[in-house]
């Protein structure tokens, strides 16, 4: 029995966590396991000619909304190329209306549904004939003509899943993700982490023992995948002190928190730790109370924003703060509230989202509510509701390229405040002109590099007659930022930059 695990990553740096753990579960129970990780960026025939080449009995894809549409056409062929290969498919995109799908793709013979490991193993000793496929939980598969569907299994305590980097080494290369708890004691209605309100976590010495064990590979990276690492006050405490005390100044580690709940305490023990042992991940998502209020945000925004100023001027932390354009009661007008209030915070990386209708949540079910209009296929981004039409919603994804060009890449420290000074508005008023003017001169219809983009803020303070002093100071971003064979060499070639339309 030759079983292939795999999936489409969305960048090379990321890894594919569930694979791992799937792997050490399913590794007792079948002769022989791979893992092949590949990305949505890798050639489709590489892809497949890997899959067809590879003599597999079964392969089993991992399916998120990122690689979803890929996925099925990838499974299609490989199935036409090798119709005896069995081919399950697994992952959150794939573990909602499970019979329906499986109906409309013939392809599939096989679909687990929730957590996999306890699932996937059972699987394999039914693939092998140890088990009938009726007692595995979580298993749509195929009767016959017929689709049949096992109910999903009670969640088991994660101290029973075994460590997923057990046998693999740590890629340098990579971004290392873990799992120190599951579920989220929040609720709201736009993520599909809402749907298990009960919190499983390991034990803090499982996870010191785990954290240790990346330490010594001296991984560049640790991102945690837990939904709200700080939703127990004191474990919290324990473990970012541990992180701090094993520091060896090569690790960084990624944690997603609630700000509200940060505590003098908290800000005290974070303000001894070294600058850029960690970054800190704060969904805010709108300021708009009526707007926190209907998709089940109830913590408080005004603790929220003061805890995260106050984490900003730490000056020790990466700080990175989200916003959602197109939840309810969120029209234009209160979003430029939302973003200024979020900008305002000094944040080194803003990230402006946008609304995706995930199956098996809440918001979804109340898309005829708020007249949402949504893509298909995933991701399922919002197009429109009844506080933001569709236009208003591309204006906002204009801003979000700009933003994100300019101000969460970073090497406009000094140009950037000044141009929004300049513009005698608002943050969102600057990123707004300034996204007009980008698009009006086609600039967004091909890639820049970093010189350039300092070419474009240059021609927009020209075009505002924003006087020599501005001039200087992109010069000046543009001198820090880059290396001096590289400001030679722009300086040889000028400060114009071609328009494609105007």
């Amino acid at each position: 029995m030759n079983v292939l695990l795999t999936s489409l990553n969305s960048k090379y740096v990321h890894s594919n966590l569930a694979l791992k753990y799937l792997y050490m579960a399913g590794k007792p129970y079948c002769e022989t396991l791979h893992i092949r990780e590949f990305t949505i960026n890798n050639s489709r025939d590489y892809v497949f000619s890997e899959l067809v080449m590879g003599d597999y009995d079964a392969v089993c894809f991992s399916c998120y909304i990122w690689n979803i549409e890929k996925t099925i056409q990838l499974a299609s062929d490989l199935k036409k190329a090798r119709p005896e290969v069995r081919i399950l498919f697994g992952g959150p995109e794939v573990s909602y209306d499970c019979g329906a799908f499986m109906r409309k793709h013939p392809f599939v013979d096989f679909l687990l549904a929730g957590e996999g490991e306890r699932a996937f193993a059972m699987w394999c000793q039914a693939f092998s004939g140890a088990l009938a496929y009726e007692r595995v939980p979580g298993l749509t598969w195929r009767g016959g003509d017929t689709v049949l569907e096992n109910p999903l299994a009670a969640p088991i305590p994660l101290e029973r899943i075994p460590f997923p980097y057990g046998e693999f080494a740590c890629e340098q290369d990579k971004v290392i993700y873990y799992e120190a708890s599951r579920g989220c004691p929040f609720n709201c209605s736009y993520c599909i982490s809402s749907l298990d309100r009960r919190v499983r976590s390991l034990p803090t010495e499982r996870v010191k023992s785990d954290l240790q064990r990346f330490a010594e590979q001296k991984v560049r990276q640790v991102k945690f995948l837990d939904r709200t690492f700080n939703w127990d006050r004191e474990r919290s405490l324990a473990l970012l002190g541990y992180m701090m005390e094993m520091d060896e100044g090569v690790t960084n580690f990624h944690l997603e928190i609630c700000a509200d709940l940060l505590d003098d305490e908290l800000f005290a023990s974070l303000s001894r730790a070294r600058k850029g042992l960690f970054q800190f991940e704060i969904g805010i998502q709108s300021t708009n109370e009526k707007t926190l209020r209907a998709v089940n945000r109830f913590n408080s925004i005004k603790k929220t924003l003061e805890n995260v100023k106050k984490l900003v001027a730490l000056g020790n932390s990466h700080v990175h703060v989200d916003l959602i354009a197109g939840l309810p009661f969120e029209d234009y007008e209160t979003f430029q509230k939302s973003f200024n209030d979020v900008y305002s915070l000094g944040a080194d990386n803003l990230q402006l989202g946008f609304l995706k209708m995930l199956k098996g949540t809440s918001i979804r079910q109340q898309a005829k509510t708020y007249d949402y209009a949504y893509m298909e296929k995933a991701p399922y981004q919002v197009i429109s509701n009844c506080f933001m039409n569709a236009k208003e919603l591309c204006r906002l994804q204009r801003i979000e390229e700009v933003l994100d060009l300019y101000h969460n890449r970073g090497g406009f420290e000094q140009s950037l405040p000044a141009a929004i000074c300049l513009t005698e508005k608002t943050a969102f008023d600057f990123y707004e002109a300034f996204s007009s003017y980008y698009y009006d001169c086609g600039f967004q219809h091909r890639s820049h590099k970093k010189e350039d983009l300092y070419r474009i803020l240059y021609a927009f303070g020209q075009e505002n007659n924003w006087g020599e002093a501005f001039s200087s100071l992109v010069q000046q971003d543009l001198e820090q930022t880059m290396n001096f064979d590289a400001v030679k060499k722009f300086k040889r070639k000028g400060w114009s930059i071609l328009q494609v339309n105007k």
